[in-house]
Formats: structure tokens, sequence, C-alpha cells
């Protein structure tokens, strides 16, 4: 027999599967679970408690604050010395070396100044001296000490009293009576006999600091079992805080070393399998056919994996209250792809498994579980994208009354409860508009450009860039350049970077049709010479329609084809137009044969685009590269843009262009490498 048929028509193979995945979805829920024995309470400094009369159940020390005990050892450290070990026979090694180098003599010196240098040296290495770029660090602090190991004594010595190694040289130099002869030490180069004969001791150092620290008291207190910390209601003030706190850590400590830990672990082990099994033979009765397309049980197990994973992380670190997490969303997508009982389930599995981790696991399940429903229901067909706008908003509320209904069933009166949880219900709400796009992605992907897309067109190597770098190797290398400065303008104010880089590669592509009538592509030629202006002009405007006819042919995201049509928006070209203007001053100019077809940029990074094309462009017929002839041309360009109306339909701020303008300023002065000027020594 090839297969042995178990119940219900399901193969050993089928089985198998089945087995393996609530295997690899209990290992995965396990192993983030927090296990730390239900100690799970929110702490809020300032706000009422919201769970029950907590007692002190066992002995614990009140810890400090971290900023506590940060301040303290910020003043601690004022006192610390860290050790250098004088070292003696360097100054004997220096000096030998140095009298038998120049046992002769040196030129153009009295022959006694080599006793008189070998003096110097000793006065120099008995002082002290420290490695440069040690004495540079510690000299910041003129207050700052060292302690000096001589032998077995040690002495606190302030760093100023110390030399470095370059400090010693200017020293020798400008002792009085080498001043005539301060040529011929330089050509001795007297740095080579300068050494440093002080050396970080760390051993000795570390251990200094170790007993530094370790002399401030962590702890500010102790709190005795049974004793009273809270009431229901009262207000969590500063020393509270500080109390529960300590509480939260010693707790965990003492977890740590207990067996409890492992009995925990069993414990979850066997709940989260009893729930994913359950599960698993609930699609195998009644919804067998989801197993045959691995989409749906990969949807299924995956989001109540990563929502479970999701709990498991803010209650773990403390960071939100789990209400702020759409848990609502799973039976949303659920029952969109599938149907309202494989949804119900699917939420319902996930709710109890969040629940065995947190501290009032009743609460929570009565308030998702409804909102659950609540999604369900008001889904029983999604026909128009504002039934998920109404479903968020009936979901929130349905959430907040049965929150409001538990509140009222533990408080004694309305001032008992705790409206402040009620914020994260509303932003859970709000999360949940993000149900349309999510489902969006799901279901299709056409029309959205993911930056895995960008980064695929952004491949050098893709046809249409690989025949620009061939043919328009100016225009290719201008788009790199763009496609940099762009990017950076992005990130500074909070645009898509590798929208706008993958956009800039592709604005210019037109140019490929025409390369020899762009400068960047000339080498003397200009075929321009023997054309009039507006027939300039015209070649110069195609390249936009010819880009956005290359990317029809070669398919490019309709996001690329926007860069290209809108990056001169519908400014015009100038260069001929002026020159038209001039020359031609009696007749009548027809503006539209020197304008762009546009239009002009209707996105953040379009706007950006357009910026950093025409500044780069620009930049190329600067006579000089000074800071202010860039800052002047950077200003005077994006000035014009913004007199000329080219952002009026684009979500760009003037805090954005004022970043931008910046960003092109300094980048520029980067890529020409701008210096002062030098002045002349004057003989």
């Amino acid at each position: 027999m090839s297969t042995i048929k178990a119940t219900n028509n399901i193969t050993w193979r089928d089985f198998l599967i089945r087995t393996a995945l609530v295997i690899v979805s209990v290992t995965v829920i396990v192993a983030v679970l927090p296990r730390d024995n239900g100690v799970s309470f929110k702490i809020e400094k300032g706000r009422p408690w919201r769970y029950a009369d907590f007692t002190a159940p066992f002995d614990f020390p009140v810890y400090k604050s971290d900023e506590v005990i940060k301040a303290e050892r910020d003043s601690m450290l004022r006192f610390y010395e860290p050790y250098y070990e004088f070292h003696q026979e360097q100054a004997g090694m220096s000096v030998r070396q140095f009298t038998k180098d120049y046992s002769q003599g040196i030129p153009d010196m009295p022959g006694d100044y080599i006793s008189i240098i070998a003096n110097r040296l000793n006065q120099l290495y008995s002082q002290g001296i420290m490695p440069t770029d040690d004495y540079k660090t510690m000299s910041k602090d003129t207050t700052a000490m060292l302690r000096v190991v001589r032998g077995k004594s040690a002495v606190s010595v302030n760093v100023t009293k110390l030399l470095s190694t370059a400090s010693a040289y200017e020293k020798l130099l400008a002792d009085p009576l080498f001043e005539p002869y301060q040529e011929q030490l330089k050509k001795c180069h007297m740095e080579d006999y300068l050494a440093p004969n002080l050396t970080y001791d760390k051993e000795r150092s570390e251990a200094s600091h170790r007993d530094l620290l370790s002399s401030i008291p962590l702890a500010t207190g102790v709190v005795q079992r049974g004793q009273k910390i809270i009431d229901r209601g009262g207000i969590v003030d500063d020393k509270t805080y500080d109390t529960l706190q300590s509480f939260l850590k010693e707790s965990e400590r003492r977890q740590k070393n207990e067996t409890q830990l492992s009995m925990t672990l069993l414990g979850q082990i066997i709940y989260v399998t009893l729930l994913m099994v359950a599960f698993t033979l609930y699609l195998s009765i009644f919804r067998n056919d989801y197993f045959e397309k691995i989409r749906s049980t990969a949807m299924l197990y995956s989001l109540i994996i990563i929502f479970a994973i999701l709990t498991s992380i803010l209650v773990s670190h403390s960071l939100l209250h789990v209400f702020i997490i759409p848990f609502a969303m799973v039976p949303i997508f659920i029952r969109v792809f599938m149907d309202s009982r494989t949804a119900f389930m699917a939420h319902t599995t996930l709710v109890l498994i969040c629940a065995c981790i947190l501290q009032s696991p009743m609460e929570f399940i009565s308030v998702e579980m409804l909102a659950g429903l609540t999604a369900i229901y008001t889904l029983r067909e999604l026909s128009s994208r504002s039934q998920l706008f109404w479903t968020a908003i009936v979901v929130t509320l349905v959430a907040s009354a049965t929150s409001f209904a538990t509140d009222l069933i533990k408080a004694n009166s309305m001032t008992g409860i705790d409206f402040g949880g009620y914020n994260y219900l509303i932003l859970s709400g709000v999360l949940l508009f993000c149900s349309y796009p999510l489902l969006y992605i799901i279901e299709k992907a056409f029309g959205f450009t993911s930056n895995i897309t960008l980064i695929e067109l952004s491949d050098m190597n893709k046809d249409l860039l690989r025949r620009m770098s061939e043919v328009a190797p100016g225009t290719f290398q201008h788009s790199i350049q763009v496609g940099n400065l762009a990017a950076e303008i992005a990130n500074k104010i909070g645009a898509k970077s590798q929208l706008v880089r993958t956009g800039a590669l592709y604005h210019d592509i037109g140019k490929t049709e025409n390369p020899i009538y762009f400068t960047e592509n000339q080498s003397g030629y200009n075929p321009h010479d023997g054309m009039t202006y507006v027939e300039s002009a015209q070649v110069i405007i195609s390249h936009v329609t010819e880009g956005i006819k290359l990317a029809d042919k070669y398919n490019l995201p309709d996001v690329i084809k926007g860069f290209i049509a809108t990056h001169h928006g519908q400014g015009k070209a100038k260069y001929f137009f002026v020159k038209q203007k001039n020359e031609f001053p009696d007749e009548p100019v027809d503006d539209l044969l020197f304008t762009y077809p546009g239009p002009n940029p209707s996105t953040k990074e379009q706007a950006i685009l357009m910026m950093a094309d025409s500044v780069e462009a620009a930049s190329r017929s600067l006579p000089d590269y000074t800071e202010k002839s860039i800052r002047d041309l950077v200003e005077h360009i994006i000035d014009g843009q913004v007199a000329e109306g080219f952002f009026r339909d684009c979500p760009i701020t003037f805090r954005d262009i004022q970043y931008a303008k910046t960003v092109l300023i300094e980048k520029l002065k980067t890529i020409y490498h701008t210096r002062i000027s030098y002045p002349e020594l004057k003989k």
C-alpha cells in the first residue's frame, strides 16, 4: 500500500503535515512567551493603581532608580584616578642612544652640548612623558588627576604637571640655551629620543574603577513581608513607583533561581498545544479544503503566531498596554478571504493564548472576544472600503463599552475607574484603519511598488540604464549624482529615499534618443550651433515625452513615470528662451514653444528630484567652487522654483525646502572639495 488512510479521509501524509504545523506553531509561540509567573502589571507614575490592594509577599530591598544611580556614579567618578606606571629605564635607553648616535658631536654646535642635551632629556623623562593621545584626552580637564606608580608607591599627579611626547619635544626646542641652534636640533630628529615613560596600567585602573563604583549603595531601604504598598485606586507617586519597580526586579531575580521556571514552561507547552490542536482539528473536520491551499494555511497560522509574538513583546518589556494591538485585524483578514466560522475560531485561539500571560486575563478575553465578534458581524460582505472604516469605529466602541462594564464590576465608584486605558483602545481602533491597505496587499499586488521592486529597478544592468551608460554617459553620471543628492534630502525630511533615488536614475532616459544635443554628452561639437532657438528648445523639451514613451515600452511603474514627467514641471527651456528674447526683442515669442509639458510635481519626492536635478546640472557650470558660490547657486535656483509655483501642488513645506537647501549645499561642497583660500607668504 502506498498510503494508509486515516479517519475522515485524511492520509498519513496529511496527518504528518498538520502535526508539523502544530509543532512549529507551538514552538515559536512558547519560545517568545514570558515566564514571569504572572507578575506583569503595568506601573504608571502619577496614575491610579488599577489592580487590587498590593501587599509585599516577601522581603525585598527598594532599589534606587537608574537615574539616581547614574548621577551618583557620575559624581563619584570625579574622584577616579587612572594608574600609569613610571618606567625609569626609558630615560637611560633614550639618552644612551642619543649619545651613541652623536658621539662625534652635532655639526655647527659646540661639543659640550651633547652632555647638555642629554641632561635636558633626563629632566624631561623625570617629569614624566605620556602617550600624546592619552594626554590630549585627559588634559581637556585641567583638574584631572592620575596616579603615577613608581615601584611600590603611587602618587597622585595633576595631568598638567606631565608632558606628552609632542609637548616634551616643544619644551626641548624652547630651551633658551638651544635657541641659536634650533635648526641643528631639528635636523637631529630629537623626537626619536622622546618616548612615553608613563604607560596605562589597565589592571590597576579597572580594579580602582570597580572599587569606586561598588562603594555606591544600590538600595535605599527594605520592604518587609506583609507591608501594604498601595491600595486600589491609589496614586502611584515617586516612592511607590520605585518600590513597585524594585518588587518586579526582585521577583525576576528570584524566579531565575527557582525550579518553577521549568514548571511554567511545561504548563505553557501543554496549554498552547491543546489550543493549536483544537484549532487544527476544527480545520480538519469543517474546513479541510483549506489545507489544500498552502497560502490559506500559511496565513491562518502566521496571523496567530505574529500577534502572539507582538503580545509577548509588549508584556515582556512593559512597552505599552496590550489593548493597543488591533487583534480584530485577525478575524477581519480571515473573514474577508475565508469565512466567519474560521475567523471566530482563529480569533478565539489567539485570544486564549495571549490571555495566559496577562495580569487581568478575564478583562482581556471579554474585550477582545466581543471586538472580534463585532468585526466578523460588520464584515459579512466587503463591497467598499468605507465598510472597513465603519468596522474600525464600531469595534472601538464595543471594546470600550466592554472595558467600561468590567471596570464598573470591579470598581466601587466612578472615581475608581482609570479612563487612561481607553486611550489604547482608541489607538487600536486607529490601527484598524490599516486593514484595507493590508488586505489590498494580500489580495493582489498590482498598483503597488514595493521597495524590493525599486531596488530591482535600480540595478545598473537593467536594459534602460545600461543603454544610457553606453550612449549617454554624461547623462548617466548626472542621474546617479542626482539620485544621491535626492536620497540625502529625502532621508533628511522623512520622504521615501529609495523611491526618489530610483526615480532619479530614470528621469532623463529620454535623452538616450538624442544624446548629442545635451551638453553633458558633448565633446566639442555642438549641433545646436546650426539650429534656431525654437528648434533647439523643442529638441531639449522632447526628452520628457521620449522618456515617457520609453517608460511605457519597458513597463516601468506609474510612480517612475511621474518623475520623468515632472522633473522639469511646466518650466521653460530658459537658455534658449532668454537667447530668443534677447536677440529678437521686437519679435513676439510663443512661450509654449519653450515650455515643458509638465505637470508640476505632485509629491514630495517629485519636488525633491526637481530641486536636486536643477542644482546638480547648474553646479557644473560654476566658474569656481567656493562655499559662497555654491550657496548662492542653490538659493537662487530653488527660490526661483518656489516663486514660479512649481511646488504648489505637492505637500512639501517651507521647512522641508530649507532642509533641502542645506543638504544640497553641504553635499556639493563635499563633491567639489571646497576649501579656504590660503594666504601667500610675504617675502
